[in-house]
């Protein structure tokens, strides 16, 4: 059987290493948990925004701290801070949060002075028949207060290259447990804009048309991966009220756009992990992910 159709790979051996060079790069950063932030998140959400100091901060919100804010003669094409800092110039034009997993050892409340110590933990290089080349980055991230460690989190980052015209996209997942409970999420512009803003995203895919469009051949403006996480957190919350994460870990599985709406699932195991989920308009998976509350 011929081979022909196989894309080559765009990663050579010695850009490999370099990139694994990287490995073992540390960064610690140092913020407060304002309240202003919180405050607008919830309305962004749609929900009460009567926080004040002292209160917890719910779970997937510190993702509002430590927020990159390179000068903007630092920033690449795409709108993010230009490659080759803490994380490594990888030569694949699309980058995406593909996952994260989290342990809460304690919460942050609402007035914490906070440190996060990040560390570049592996570059893996995988390579596919349908999507071609893909550069995994993993970051441990190490979050304390004023009590000690708060939050350990893994954060994956997938970069990879415009798939060729006509070229076959991963082969699309289907759930088909029914949910205990289910939420349709409307995205717009100014939803994704706000979010953008609240946690300094410059990332163009989710708010320039043209941009995603033309240059990354996306059909619409991308929901955010962490928004996406964080909507199904808020499911479950609306569900289960008054219980901490104790862990949560997601995968997205495929990008969801402005232009349709999308499901949230949820559905609680014999064990009592919480499965959850994300479904586009065509019933496909976008997001898989698990929980288990605190005792």
């Amino acid at each position: 059987m011929s081979n022909t159709s196989i894309p080559p790979s765009l990663i050579t051996a010695d850009e490999l290493a370099h990139l694994k060079t990287w490995i073992g790069k540390t960064e610690t950063l140092h913020d407060v948990v304002t309240l202003f932030p919180v405050k607008a998140l919830a309305d962004t959400f749609n929900q009460s925004s009567a926080f004040k100091e002292g209160d917890v901060l719910p779970e997937l919100w510190h993702w509002l701290y430590f927020l990159p804010h390179a000068p903007l003669s630092e920033v690449g094409p795409d709108g993010h801070p230009k490659r080759g800092g803490f994380l490594p110039p990888v030569p694949l034009p699309r980058r995406m949060w593909a996952g994260s997993r989290l342990t809460w050892h304690h919460p942050l409340n609402i007035g914490d002075k906070i440190t996060r110590h990040s560390t570049i933990a592996s570059v893996e290089h995988k390579f596919g028949r349908s999507s071609g080349d893909l550069i995994f980055v993993t970051v441990k991230h190490e979050i304390s207060n004023q009590q000690g460690l708060a939050i350990s989190e893994e954060h994956d980052i997938v970069y990879r290259p415009v798939p060729a015209e006509g070229e076959k996209g991963a082969t699309p997942v289907v759930i088909d447990d029914q949910p205990d409970w289910k939420k349709e999420i409307i995205p717009s512009e100014v939803l994704l804009f706000r979010y953008s803003a609240l946690t300094f995203n410059g990332h163009r895919i989710h708010y320039d048309r043209k941009y995603v469009n033309e240059v990354e051949i996306y059909p619409g403006l991308i929901v955010h991966g962490p928004m996406i996480a964080t909507f199904l957190v808020e499911l479950l919350h609306e569900h289960v009220p008054n219980r901490r994460l104790r862990h949560y870990e997601f995968k997205a599985m495929r990008p969801l756009f402005d232009i349709h709406s999308f499901d949230v699932n949820g559905k609680v195991g014999e064990d009592g992990t919480i499965s959850l989920w994300t479904k586009n308009y065509e019933g496909f998976v976008s997001m898989k992910a698990s929980a288990t509350l605190a005792d």
